[in-house]
Order: C-alpha cells, then structure tokens, then sequence
C-alpha cells in the first residue's frame, strides 16, 4: 500500500493535469452546442458502424443453419415429387393402382458436402452423414438439379460416394422425349461434360433433349435429371449415336446432396438373387 501512495505521489503532477483535462473537455462538449453536436452524431456514426458489423457477423454464421434448413426442407419436397411421379398411371386400358409400400419407397436426405474432387479421373465426394443416420453404400446420390453418384462406403457418421465424375461408374439412362434407353459415362476430360452410350443411330435424337434415370434402375429412382444433349454425331463403328451431354450438376459449387432411402432396395436384391442360374 505504502509503494502506491509513493507511485500517486510521483506521478501527482501528471494525474491533475490528466484529471484537469479530462474536466476541460467535459466543459467543451456540456456548454457548447457545437461541440456536443459533433461529438454525439460521431459517437452515433461509431455505434451503428459497430452494430452493422455485428449484425453482418451473426448473419453469416446463421446462413450455415438456414441453408441446413432449406436442404432438409427440399428433401421432403423431394419426397413429395417421388410419391407424384409415381401416382402418375401409365397409359393403359386398364385401371393401375399403386401400394402405399411403392408409394413411399424413396425417402431423400440431406447431407453436406465437405469435401470432393472434379480434375481427377476417378472422383468422389465426402458427406457428413453414415451408418448413424441410416445410409450405407450403394444408395444413389443427387443434388437439387441431377445426378451425383453412389455412396461406395460407410463410416458411423460419414460417408464416401463415388462421383458420375468417374470413369469406371455407369448411370443406366433414357431420353426424356422418346424413352430410348442407353447409359451415361465420363469421359476423364470435362467435369461438365459426359456421354450417353447405346444408343442406336436408327432411333431419334434431338439436341436440347433431357437425359434422365432409366426406370430399369436399380440405383437411383426413375427420371432424375442427368443431362442435356448438347453435341451428336456417329460413332466410329457407324452403329451408334456419339451423344455428348452437358451435366446438371454443378460440382464445383456443391455444397448439399440428397441421399435416396430405398426402402425396398432389399426385396428387389432377395428377388433377383432367387433368379433360377441358367443350365
């Protein structure tokens, strides 16, 4: 206690002089209406500087939880599509009738992308959602505009997909307009560009067409988008169509998936397992 009353002490000369100052300034903003003036809108200006910096913050740390929400939102309007599409009888003459089970077969849910890759040959992406949340591989994977890929394997709460970015993975597929059946591919080259194969050079194509997911799929649900046909032309054995196709999916700015329940995928595997082996 002695040293601070000898450390006042020392310093008395400067602590009136700051304490005389800080009283002068008082003065001058207290009785002059300039002054004052000036000092509040300044002060004024600093606090909603400060406060739109805030406010600027707290939002782009809520966007993270809005976008959450909106995914998962979409994947139950997603959800809803599946089960119209499926209500949608076929032409027949006869009445068809749709069980609840097919009705519900397809259940989306939303998963965030934390990492992927698009300039390899075989590319895939990395989900925050595993064995936990009820996924495991070979459930199809797309985003909001087309196809994705396939989960390949499974953590507890991760999950890996092998991306259509791959060239050793095949999408069954159809043309929109006509119903003609073929599959995708990549190339390796362009991430925004594949191929649509098998396709007989006899059978009408068209550009601008919408490629989509067959209904002989036993990975994704029938009509997901996949493509656009952009160029054709002959394949060098002359058979069939060379039909280049500008994906849907834009993988650079990925940032939510939908993973597809199919909550019949084991029947169809058991039932087709059971096929008589041919003698």
């Amino acid at each position: 206690m002695n040293q601070l009353f000898q450390f006042l002490l020392r310093q008395r000369n400067f602590l009136l002089f700051f304490v005389l100052e800080l009283i002068s300034l008082w003065s001058v903003f207290k009785y002059n209406d300039y002054q004052r003036t000036l000092y509040f809108n300044t002060t004024n200006q600093w606090v909603a500087s400060l406060l739109a910096q805030k406010q600027e913050v707290q939002n782009y740390y809520q966007l993270r939880d809005i976008n959450r929400e909106l995914a998962a939102e979409n994947a139950k309007l997603r959800q809803d599509v599946f089960q119209l599409k499926a209500k949608q009888a076929p032409d027949l003459k006869l009445p068809y009738f749709i069980s609840e089970a097919v009705l519900n077969r397809y259940q989306p849910v939303a998963c965030k992308v934390i990492d992927l890759s698009t300039q390899q040959s075989q590319n895939y992406l990395t989900i925050d959602k595993g064995t936990k949340d009820g996924l495991h591989p070979g459930m199809a994977v797309i985003s909001s505009t087309g196809v994705v890929g396939k989960i390949l394997s499974c953590t507890e709460n991760l999950s890996l997909v092998i991306s259509i970015l791959h060239i050793n993975n095949t999408v069954s597929a159809k043309l929109k307009s006509s119903g003609e059946l073929g599959y995708v591919k990549w190339a390796g080259w362009q991430p925004e560009v594949a191929e649509m194969m098998d396709v007989s050079k006899y059978k009408k194509v068209v550009k601008g067409d919408t490629v989509v997911t067959s209904d002989y799929n036993a990975v994704f649900p029938p009509n997901v988008p996949i493509g656009i046909v952009a160029k054709l032309g002959l394949k060098k054995d002359g058979n069939f169509h060379d039909i280049k196709i500008m994906l849907l999916t834009h993988f650079s700015t990925l940032q939510y998936v939908y993973v597809i329940k199919n909550r019949l995928a084991w029947q169809q595997a058991k039932l087709e397992q059971s096929k008589p082996k041919p003698e």
